[in-house]
């Protein structure tokens, strides 16, 4: 079970960073959201692993549930942020005509682009 947590994380991360690294704003959108779900399975994997864990009842080894909580506020958070960054984007792309984040054009584009 943690090797498939620890597998499952690090794509998450390594995909997060690829898009993250990519010039268009979508992937960067993409990458930025990819890399929240790795943090909030980090957070979420802290709160114990094993299969004999309580969360609710009698049992003798109840799950921490600050992870649990953590994870929750992060996720309304990364929901918040990402509408946030979305509608940035959409912004960018209405003010300078092209949808890269550093605002310059493909060399495709440059013919069609003006600022």
């Amino acid at each position: 079970m943690e090797a498939l947590f620890a597998v499952t994380l690090g794509l998450l991360t390594a995909s997060g960073v690829y898009l993250l690294l990519r010039a268009r704003t979508f992937p960067v959108v993409l990458g930025l959201t990819l890399l929240s779900y790795a943090v909030n399975l980090f957070l979420f994997s802290m709160g114990r692993l094993s299969g004999d864990v309580a969360v609710l009842g009698q049992g003798g080894n109840p799950a921490d549930p600050l992870p649990q909580a953590l994870v929750l506020t992060a996720i309304v958070i990364g929901f918040a942020m990402t509408a946030f960054v979305v509608v940035l984007a959409l912004r960018g792309v209405a003010n300078l005509g092209s949808d890269h984040v550093d605002g310059r054009p493909d060399r495709r584009e440059k013919e069609e682009w003006r600022p």
